[in-house]
C-alpha cells in the first residue's frame, strides 16, 4: 500500500506547526536525555554524508539541531549548516543552542518546511533529516524537493521509526486501546507513517531518487531513572500525549498509567531504572 495523501493538508500542516510550537519549550527540557539515545542515529546520518569543509548542508525539521550541529564541527572553514524547522520556537531554541556551542559562524537558523526547501537548484551538498518526513502530508513531494537542491553527487541521510511494534517506548497504541484515542490509518502522517522499508524505497522511487539507496534497521535504548521519569519525559516530548491525558478523567488517568506500566514492567533493571528498546529505520541516497 503506498501513501495515502490526506484531505486537507494546509490544515494538517498548520496543525502540527502549533503543536511543535506549544511544544518547543518542554522538548527543549528533555532533549538531552533523548539525544543521548539517538546518538548512534545521529552518527550514523553523519558518516552516511560525509561532511566536508567548505560544504553547505541543511537539516529539515531539525528542531534544536541535535544532529546538523555536529555535523556543523565538520564544514569549516568556509561551510555552512543550515538549520531549520516549520516552527519558528525550535528556530529560536536553534539560534540560542548555535550561540552557546560557539557555532554562529557556520550555522544559519531559519523556518523552513520539509516540503518546500527554500535553497536553489543544485545548491546544496548534502541533507539530514532525523524523523521528519514520516510526518509531513506529502513526503514524495519533500524527498523530490530534497533531491532537486542537491548538487550532482549529493547526499541525503534521513531516519523514520520503524513499525510501532519494534518501539514499545511509544505509548500511542495504548491509548488506542483503551478508547482514549482513535485510531491513525495506516501510512498517513505520523511516527509510524513510514516504516516499512518498501514503501520508503517506493517513496524514494517516486521522486527520482535511483543511486546508492540504502535502507536498514539500527536499534538504540531509551534510558530513564525510572517508570515515573520516563511518563514525565514523554508528555513534556509530546504535546499531543499531553493534551490527551489532560481531558482525562482522574480514573481513565490511573487506567492508562497501569497500562503504560505493565507494557514497561519487562524493561525495569534491578535499580528500579528503565532500558527500553526502540528500532529506527536509516536510509542514504545519492542524487
Amino acid at each position: 500500500m503506498g501513501f495515502i495523501p490526506i484531505d486537507d493538508p494546509d490544515t494538517f500542516r498548520a496543525a502540527s506547526r502549533g503543536r511543535w510550537e506549544d511544544g518547543a519549550a518542554g522538548w527543549t527540557n528533555a532533549r538531552e536525555a533523548f539525544q543521548r539515545a539517538a546518538q548512534p542515529v545521529s552518527d550514523w546520518l553523519i558518516a552516511a554524508i560525509d561532511p566536508q569543509p567548505g560544504q553547505t548542508v541543511i537539516e529539515l525539521a531539525a528542531g534544536p539541531g541535535d544532529t546538523g550541529f555536529q555535523a556543523a564541527e565538520r564544514l569549516r572553514p568556509g561551510g555552512k549548516l543550515l538549520s531549520t524547522d516549520g516552527a519558528l520556537a525550535m528556530v529560536e531554541a536553534a539560534k540560542t543552542r548555535a550561540a552557546e556551542l560557539g557555532l554562529e559562524d557556520v550555522v544559519e537558523a531559519k523556518p523552513m518546511e520539509v516540503e518546500w526547501v527554500d535553497a536553489g537548484t543544485a545548491s546544496v551538498d548534502a541533507v539530514l533529516c532525523r524523523w521528519g518526513y514520516m510526518l509531513v502530508p506529502d513526503p514524495e513531494t519533500a524527498l523530490r524537493e530534497t533531491r532537486r537542491v542537491l548538487k550532482p553527487g549529493g547526499r541525503i541521510a534521513f531516519a523514520v521509526w520503524a513499525p510501532a511494534a519494534e518501539n514499545p517506548w511509544m505509548t500511542g497504541g495504548r491509548l488506542v486501546e483503551l478508547g482514549f484515542a482513535e485510531t491513525t490509518p495506516p501510512n498517513t502522517p505520523g511516527p509510524f507513517a513510514l516504516g516499512d522499508p518498501d514503501l520508503v524505497r517506493e517513496l524514494l522511487y517516486a521522486a527520482g531518487w535511483t543511486d546508492d539507496i540504502a535502507i536498514e534497521p539500527l536499534d538504540f535504548t531509551f534510558t530513564a531513572a525510572s517508570p515515573d521519569a520516563w511518563w514525565e519525559q514523554q508528555l513534556d516530548c509530546s504535546l499531543s500525549l499531553r493534551g490527551l491525558v489532560a481531558e482525562l478523567s482522574p480514573a481513565d488517568h490511573y487506567k492508562l498509567r497501569d497500562a503504560v506500566d505493565a507494557d514497561l514492567a519487562r524493561f525495569v533493571q534491578d535499580d528500579g531504572s528503565l532500558a527500553i528498546p526502540a528500532r529506527a529505520l536509516v536510509v542514504s541516497a545519492t542524487a
